[in-house]
C-alpha cells in the first residue's frame, strides 16, 4: 500500500494541501511576529497604563467621590474598580492577552501582578496596590482583547482555501475528462462505436479530444475495412474451392485415398476461411436484448448433445440482458474445446446467478491448460500442441473469438483446474 495518490486529481490535491499548508505557516509567522504580537503587546501596555491612571486617580479622590468615579469608568471604560476587601484566587487558564496585561502592569507598578479568579468569567481580574491599598480592577475581555488582526487572518485564510478549491475544482473537471478519454478508449478497445466525446474546455483538451475523436472514427473505419476485406477474401477463396471440390467429384479412375485427403484438405481451408471471418466479426456488439439464459443454455446442449455426452440439468428462469448471439457463439466454441479435449467424459454444463454476476460453467475432464499457458491460449492462432491438424487441435482461433467478444460485452472468461481433473471454462457476466 502506498501512501502517494495514483490519480491526477489525488496527486495535484496533495502537492496543493501541502503547498497550502507550508504557505499558511509561514504568512501566519510573518502576520503573528509583524503584525499582530505588537498590536496585542500595544494594546496590552495601554490597558496597563488606563489602570495605573485609574487606579492612583482613585486613590487621590475624596471617600465621596470614588463612588461616582467607579461608575464613570464602568460606563465609559468598560473597567470594574474597588478596594479589595478579601484577596481573589489565583486564575487557572490565563489567555495570552492576559499574560501580556499582567507583564506590562508588572512592569508600570513595579510589582508581581497575576490574574486572579474574579466573580464575572467575562471579564479579566486584577489585584494592585497603590499607596498601601489593594485595588481589584476588572476589565471586560470583548473590549480590549485584540480581535481584529485574528480577523484578518481568518479572511486571508479563507481566501487561500477558496483559491485551493477552486483549483482543485478545475483540476477535478479536467481529471473526469481524462477519465472519459480513457473509458471511451476502452470502448473502441471492445470494438465499440462509442459517442463523441465534446470537443470544448481549454485548448489543449480541446485539441486532445479532436484528435481521440479523430482516431475514433479512423479506428473504426479500419475495424470496417478489414471485416470488408476478408469477406471479399473468403467470397473469392471459396469460389476456386468449390470449383476444386466439383472437379474432384468428377475425377474418374484417380487414386481414393489422395482424393480424400484432398477434400479434406479443401474442408479445412473452407473452415479456415469461416473461422478467419468469424474472428474479424467478433468485435461487432449488438443491442443488448432480455433473455432466459436457462432456454439458450438448454438450446444450446440439445444441439451439442447431438456430437457428443452431455450433461445439463435446467433450472429456474434465469433472465438478463445479454448480447444473444455472442453468448451463444462464446458458449459453442467452449463446448467445442471441451468435446474436444475431454476425451470420452461427458462434458459438464453449469448455470448459477450470484449477487453480483452470472456463471455459466464449461467442465470437461481433459488434460486442462497449464497455468502459465492460460493467457496465451486466447491469442490468435496459439496452440498447445505441435501439429497443426484440425483434429488434433483446430484452427487456434476460438478462445481468441471467444475473448474479443467477452471483451466486447465486459464479460470475463475464466480458465481453472476442475477439481478431481480436467478444465473448468467459466464465463461471467456482470449483473
Amino acid at each position: 500500500m502506498t501512501l502517494v495518490p495514483q490519480t491526477l486529481f489525488g496527486r495535484t490535491a496533495a502537492v496543493l494541501l501541502a503547498a497550502f499548508l507550508v504557505f499558511e505557516a509561514l504568512a501566519f509567522a510573518v502576520v503573528w511576529s509583524m503584525v499582530i504580537r505588537p498590536l496585542a503587546e500595544r494594546s496590552a501596555d495601554d490597558l496597563a497604563a488606563k489602570i495605573i491612571l485609574a487606579a492612583q486617580t482613585w486613590v487621590e479622590l475624596p471617600p465621596e467621590t470614588r463612588t461616582d468615579y467607579e461608575l464613570e469608568l464602568a460606563f465609559r471604560h468598560d473597567l470594574v474598580l474597588a478596594e479589595s476587601r478579601e484577596p481573589l484566587p489565583e486564575a487557572t487558564d490565563a489567555g495570552y492577552f492576559a499574560a501580556l496585561a499582567e507583564a506590562a502592569l508588572s512592569r508600570r507598578s513595579g510589582q508581581a501582578v497575576t490574574l486572579k479568579q474574579g466573580p464575572d468569567a467575562a471579564w479579566d481580574w486584577l489585584e494592585i496596590r497603590v499607596s498601601d491599598t489593594t485595588l481589584r480592577v476588572g476589565y471586560d475581555r470583548q473590549r480590549y482583547v485584540l480581535e481584529a488582526p485574528l480577523a484578518a487572518m481568518g479572511i486571508f485564510l479563507l481566501g487561500a482555501a477558496l483559491t485551493v478549491l477552486t483549483a482543485l475544482v478545475m483540476v477535478s473537471r479536467s481529471s473526469r475528462r481524462l477519465r472519459g478519454l480513457a473509458q471511451k478508449a476502452a470502448e473502441i478497445g471492445r470494438g465499440q462505436d462509442p459517442e463523441r466525446l465534446p470537443e470544448t474546455g481549454a485548448r489543449e483538451l480541446r485539441e486532445l479530444t479532436v484528435a481521440f475523436n479523430r482516431m475514433a472514427g479512423e479506428v473504426r473505419a479500419l475495424l470496417e475495412n478489414r471485416t470488408v476485406l476478408l469477406s471479399g477474401i473468403s467470397h473469392d477463396l471459396r469460389t476456386p474451392i468449390t470449383r476444386l471440390r466439383l472437379a474432384l467429384s468428377l475425377l474418374e479412375g484417380g487414386d481414393a485415398a489422395l482424393v480424400a485427403r484432398m477434400e479434406r484438405d479443401l474442408d479445412e481451408m473452407n473452415r479456415l476461411i469461416t473461422d478467419m471471418l468469424a474472428f474479424a466479426r467478433a468485435l461487432k456488439v449488438d443491442d443488448l436484448v432480455e433473455c432466459d439464459l436457462n432456454q439458450v443454455l438448454d438450446d444450446l446442449a440439445q444441439q451439442a448433445a447431438r456430437l457428443g455426452p452431455l450433461r445439463w440439468q435446467p433450472g429456474a428462469p434465469c433472465r438478463a440482458r445479454v448480447g444473444e448471439a455472442a453468448l451463444r457463439r462464446i458458449l459453442g466454441n467452449l463446448l467445442d474445446n471441451a468435446r474436444r479435449y475431454g476425451g470420452d467424459a461427458p462434458v459438464e454444463l453449469e448455470l448459477v446467478r450470484g449477487k453480483a454476476d452470472i456463471r455459466i460453467a464449461v467442465l470437461d475432464r481433459g488434460p486442462g491448460i497449464p497455468a502459465d499457458q492460460r493467457e496465451a491460449v486466447f491469442r490468435p492462432f496459439h496452440r498447445l500442441e505441435t501439429s497443426r491438424s484440425r483434429e488434433e487441435g483446430g484452427s487456434g482461433l476460438g478462445l481468441a473469438i471467444v475473448r474479443q467478444l467477452a471483451d466486447a460485452y465486459r464479460w470475463r472468461i475464466e480458465l481453472e483446474d476442475r477439481e478431481g481433473g480436467g478444465l473448468a471454462a467459466t464465463l461471467v457476466i456482470p449483473v
